[in-house]
């Protein structure tokens, strides 16, 4: 019996021992793994800022003239509204027309806001073929796309650029698909341009 005794304590001594060399294994992986991930760690905070810059420019210069406070050149960030431009130009003047622009629209680098006033845009609404010629949307160069009330160089260039992609205007409607031209600017248009 005394043997089975000896025989019984051996195992437990290699049981304790097995279990201690598995805890000290564990520990050492546990380590290995805790060292790894804090090594993958600043491999991914250094990406982030290389990701962020190749998105695009942080900023948007946009020039807000007419009906508003303080006319001028602003610098916005990336992704502002018409809404965020007229703001930083101190907001619409009394006479300015309600309504004129499309306040939700994004705006673009170098593109140029005018708010017109109430009497700007009843004129160009008013405005009829008697008045002058009409200014054709599918012919006419950058200059004569300028000529038209509200329309600058950035939006003139915006109508040629959908034209020679999306082909030649079928309908003056199409405007509204233009970046830039919004349902106001649209109407007062419409008068004014031909096919």
């Amino acid at each position: 019996m005394a043997g089975e005794g000896e025989r019984a304590a051996d195992a437990r001594w290699r049981l304790g021992a097995g279990a201690a060399v598995v805890l000290v294994l564990g520990a050492v992986a546990g380590g290995v793994v805790q060292r790894m991930v804090a090594d993958a760690q600043p491999a991914v905070v250094a990406a982030t800022p290389v990701a962020t810059a190749s998105t695009g420019p942080a900023e948007v210069v946009v020039d807000v003239q007419g009906a508003v406070a303080h006319p001028g050149v602003y610098r916005l960030p990336a992704g502002s509204r018409v809404l965020d431009a007229i703001a930083r130009a101190g907001g619409t003047s009394a006479e300015a027309a309600p309504g004129a622009l499309n306040l939700a629209r994004p705006v673009v680098d170098g593109e140029q806001l005018l708010v017109p006033t109430e009497g700007e845009q009843a004129e160009a609404a008013a405005a009829s073929p008697e008045q002058g010629a009409l200014v054709s949307l599918n012919q006419s160069d950058q200059a004569a796309l300028e000529t038209l009330p509200r329309v600058g160089p950035t939006l003139a260039l915006a109508i040629i650029a959908h034209r020679d992609e999306q082909g030649p205007f079928t309908d003056v409607a199409q405007l509204d698909d233009v970046p830039g031209i919004g349902p106001a600017l649209l109407a007062a248009l419409t008068p004014l341009v031909t096919l």
